[in-house]
């Protein structure tokens, strides 16, 4: 009977949880995999195959691979020592405040971000502006509508998250781990290469790969600040729904990237946690 109520109890908790994943994720991805098997109403394979022989396909995915892993590798740059100032230079007292003041960005809307940046890149924009006044300049410089302007916005954005995720893995080091490295003879250099590096990089590892995932899979950015010139994975499969309504092929594109994002999560599995129990 203890038993009973337990199994009872424990579906009483579970069982909505379990309900929304299958309705609205299960079924979902369920639906659009057998979507992208179909061509013309019929099971195919074509909408792959359409990809891999379609060279402009594979380039945008080359693209979006291009420009997130460039996004990545300058955000954690970034982010690394802004993040290390945050846990180990600001006084505790103000950390709340300088936190408060990192994350600012986060309030504004995605949209308005992507359009401020646009105003900001244009030929006749801030930064063009700026140049041609100090005599830098004869002529505005092509920011706008480029790889990188995408990679601006991208950058802008995202450095933030990894900022928070290194700064919460600072959080947790103890100081007895350089205090312990210090009497073993390691200098500073050596502390951070063997100490403090190797126990942080989960927190690396954990806002890199939310970059690379949100990255690779945004519209919006590539599309207001990199415009039409260089196409990625997103902006091609807004095109297959937008201009061609072909879902088959849309829904084949959409799950070669969950694919990639796959394959980048096995990758970094082993960080893929803050904890080091």
């Amino acid at each position: 009977m203890t038993d009973a109520k337990l199994n009872w109890r424990t579906f009483l908790l579970v069982g909505p949880a379990a309900l929304f994943t299958v309705l609205f994720f299960v079924v979902p991805l369920a639906a659009m995999v057998a979507v992208s098997f179909t061509a013309g109403g019929a099971a195919s394979l074509d909408n792959y195959r359409h990809f891999l022989t379609q060279p402009s396909y594979v380039k945008a995915l080359v693209n979006s691979l291009e420009v997130t892993l460039i996004v990545t590798a300058i955000s954690v740059v970034v982010a690394y020592p802004l993040a290390w100032v945050l846990a180990e230079r600001v006084p505790e007292r103000w950390q709340r405040a300088a936190l408060m003041l990192t994350i600012l960005p986060f309030w504004t809307s995605y949209v308005v971000r992507s359009y401020s940046w646009l105003l900001l890149l244009a030929e006749r924009g801030v930064v063009n502006r700026a140049l041609m006044a100090t005599g830098l300049l004869d002529q505005p410089l092509q920011l706008a509508n480029t790889r990188a302007a995408t990679v601006i916005g991208f950058v802008h954005f995202f450095v933030m998250l990894l900022t928070l995720t290194i700064y919460a893995n600072f959080k947790q080091l103890s100081p007895s781990y350089r205090k312990a490295a210090a009497d073993l003879g390691a200098g500073g250099v050596q502390t951070f290469l063997h100490v403090v590096l190797p126990l942080t990089l989960p927190g690396i590892m954990v806002g890199a790969f939310l970059t690379f995932v949100l990255a690779i899979g945004d519209y919006v950015t590539p599309q207001l600040l990199g415009g039409s010139n260089e196409l990625l994975m997103p902006q091609l499969v807004i095109q297959q729904i937008g201009r061609r309504a072909d879902l088959p092929l849309a829904a084949a594109l959409s799950l070669i990237l969950m694919l990639v994002i796959s394959i980048a999560y096995l990758a970094c599995a082993r960080w893929l946690k803050l904890d080091r129990t």
